[in-house]
């Protein structure tokens, strides 16, 4: 059952942290919604529905992906939907909600895919392997790792692919499938990599309480301990360069570019959700205490948004009219927020962008007197 709920007065003042509208489908939405161009939202969920939402919270149309939906979409230049569904298929999906195609993979695809510039579609799986899939659906190319791939890939600049692995090893994989480096976390790899302004990948690991920094020749930089297990919170990266997660002890963490602790914050239950940073450096995150938060870049809290449910693996998305979107429980929300869009800097939020492409297009070097722009498609 689908149901759309506008709260009174909405219409009227558009107070942040109120909720717009909710959007109720038939199972829990632990994926994470992606936004179209034209201001369609997508999210998937556990009744195997991939669902179009319009702006005013009215459903526009329902996929049907057969499984369970746990894997984030992905929006394409051309507007085709790309996600993974629990029935071992990775599905493109046209605009008008009709199947373009659907590419097999060996095991359940959790992990969400990416776009290239070129249009190269990039997912894990659970057999253990990362796909390279062309456009029209056919295989490019199928890179293994040692084992079940829930990580999602980040594709860098120069064409490199980033991807982690439950063998404890980040690997970075050239444009034609070809391994450049792996290294070795000692520790199974939920969290998907971001990218830094120089080409530093952040990635998380679940028991050590590790997030990495690691160079873009595979060295490592830096290891920060967090006090709660790494799940799948993932990185994101405020216009200064400061890098937010959150642990399954119910903090988020500000850290600096050094590696060492700017502040915490701490919410009521564990933290799946990956942070989204806004224009005006606020930052948005769900915990599964049933609540939404924006942070202050200064660690203090400036609202937060009870929803109707734990807000699990679904991570928020900032639209270009300040409004967020977030899934909890069996809801889709959408909130008044404060931020009109996202932060200029190279990953802002899980998959970089708002129509999840998971993909940076320019290494830039780090000077804090200038402004970043935002990059990537």
């Amino acid at each position: 059952m689908v149901c759309l709920i506008l709260t009174a007065g909405s219409a009227g003042a558009q107070t942040a942290g109120t909720q717009k509208w909710a959007f109720t489908a038939g199972g829990v939405a632990q994926s994470s919604p992606a936004v179209g161009t034209d201001g369609t939202i997508y999210v998937g969920s556990l009744d195997h529905m991939l669902y179009a939402v319009n702006p005013n919270g009215s459903q526009k149309w329902a996929f049907d992906a057969k499984d369970s939906v746990y894997s984030s979409p992905a929006v394409g230049a051309d507007g085709t939907i790309y996600v993974g569904s629990h029935d071992w298929n990775l599905y493109a999906v046209k605009p008008d909600g009709t199947q373009k195609w659907a590419f097999p993979t060996g095991q359940t695809v959790w992990s969400s895919p990416a776009v290239g510039p070129d249009g190269t579609i990039y997912v894990g799986s659970l057999d253990h392997k990362l796909y390279a899939v062309n456009p029209d659906g056919s295989q490019k190319w199928v890179f293994s790792t040692g084992d079940q791939v829930w990580s999602s890939p980040a594709v860098g600049p120069d064409g490199t692919i980033y991807v982690g692995s439950n063998d404890g090893k980040l690997y970075a994989v050239d444009a034609h499938g070809n391994q450049k480096w792996t290294f070795d976390t000692a520790d199974s790899i939920g969290s998907s990599p971001a990218l830094g302004p120089d080409g530093t990948i952040y990635v998380g690991t679940f028991l050590s309480k590790k997030l990495y920094a690691v160079n873009r020749s595979g060295s490592q930089r830096w290891a920060f301990t967090t006090v709660g297990y790494l799940a799948h919170s993932s990185p994101a990266l405020g216009a200064d360069g400061t890098i937010y997660v959150g642990d399954l002890n119910g903090k988020i963490y500000a850290i600096k570019r050094d590696g060492t602790q700017k502040w915490t914050f701490t919410t009521g239950d564990y933290v799946y959700s990956s942070p989204a940073v806004g224009a005006d450096g606020t930052i948005y995150v769900g915990s599964r205490d049933h609540k939404l938060y924006a942070i202050k870049p200064d660690g203090s809290q400036k609202w937060a948004f009870e929803s109707g449910g734990e807000v699990q693996e679904s991570s928020p998305a900032i639209g270009t009219d300040g409004t967020v979107y977030v899934g909890a429980g069996e809801t889709l929300y959408a909130v008044y927020g404060d931020s009109l869009g996202l932060a200029g800097s190279t990953w802002p939020m899980f998959r970089h962008d708002l129509r999840h492409t998971g993909s940076s297009n320019v290494f830039i070097s780090f000077t804090p007197s200038i402004p970043m722009l935002m990059l990537g498609n």
